[in-house]
């Protein structure tokens, strides 16, 4: 199916950028979906601004996808750190779940045969237990508006293509690093580059992450698989880290010394929860691991870049970011 056009919403977003970027350097057509106009996009013209999916009309969408044979959905509202919205569960619902409804009929009525969309491991919990990652069979457990809205909304997909052409494939993801990065992982970058000394010595915990080359990768695999990868996949790099030899990982990227404190995790914990700041501890401190045999098997893909490659990439990207 490398051949035909592919819709790409949220094309604007960290994932989306780079995902098109891929594509413009691999010749696949595509057709890019962005909130509003930049001028890097303006006179793009596969480049479209569409304000609000969950609010477009429906033949404005079926213009859209029109000619397309694949979605991928980035568009959403993503996890925020600090929230400020007076109902925020709303606002995930309106465009997590609502956007993903009306695609998916505009999508159906257009002929599209694959729509791959971008979820998240929260949609099974925050923490996995040690030695044991998520599996695409494990009984969800969302623990915020975010993941539930992200299950909904692969619920709702799921559900309205059964029986059609249409073959949902749903990607759910750990963290995402790369050039471009924000959030926390962009605020340890920061630490890091800059010397600072940071209690982590102690965490021996293990996360799954994926770089944004692999992931760019794994939604080609997604798109040229001759069967279909339809349902539930997690997509990973090769193995896990800790947040501990993560932390060296960067440092080694950065080529400056790591300056780790070995401070109990109990102690960052209740410092955590002292602080206000529980969730933010939690993320650095516990394990979350996701197996992706299952999109392996499916694809054959394998993520071709390694950690290394990975934060060395970022390392660029942040600085020519703090050169400007």
């Amino acid at each position: 199916m490398n051949d035909g056009l592919v819709v790409v919403t949220g094309a604007g977003g960290f994932v989306g950028r780079a995902l098109c970027a891929h594509f413009r350097e691999t010749g696949r057509l595509f057709r890019a979906i962005v909130r509003y106009h930049e001028p890097v996009t303006a006179l793009a013209p596969h480049h479209y601004a569409v304000a609000d999916l969950a609010t477009t009309p429906d033949d404005e969408l079926g213009a859209l996808l029109g000619g397309a044979a694949a979605v991928v959905h980035l568009a959403g509202r993503a996890h925020v750190l600090r929230e400020t919205a007076t109902d925020p569960a709303a606002m995930y619902r309106a465009a997590n779940v609502d956007a993903t409804v009306g695609l998916t009929h505009a999508a159906m009525l257009a002929g599209v045969r694959r729509f791959v969309f971008a979820s998240t491991v929260k949609v099974n919990g925050e923490t996995s237990a040690s030695g044991r990652p998520f599996h695409p069979g494990d009984p969800p457990s969302p623990r915020d508006a975010y993941a539930r809205s992200k299950l909904e909304a692969e619920r709702e997909l799921v559900g309205l293509s059964a029986g059609t052409a249409l073959a949902p494939v749903i990607l759910r993801l750990p963290l995402v690093y790369g050039p471009g990065v924000n959030g926390n992982f962009l605020a340890l970058l920061d630490e890091i580059a800059r010397g600072q000394r940071l209690p982590l010595g102690a965490v021996h915990n293990e996360r799954s992450l994926l770089y944004l080359g692999n992931l760019v990768e794994a939604i080609d695999a997604a798109l040229d698989a001759p069967m279909p990868p339809r349902g539930v996949h997690f997509v990973a790099d090769v193995g896990t880290v800790s947040v501990r030899d993560l932390a060296r990982a960067m440092a080694e990227a950065f080529d400056v010394p790591v300056r780790l404190l070995s401070v109990p995790v109990p102690l960052l914990k209740l410092a955590g929860r002292l602080s206000g700041r529980r969730a933010m501890v939690d993320r650095l401190t516990d394990s979350l691991e996701v197996d992706s045999s299952s999109f392996f098997a499916a694809t054959g893909w394998r993520p071709r870049h390694t950690l290394a490659e990975g934060l060395a990439a970022t390392a660029r990207w942040w600085r020519i970011r703090h050169a400007l």
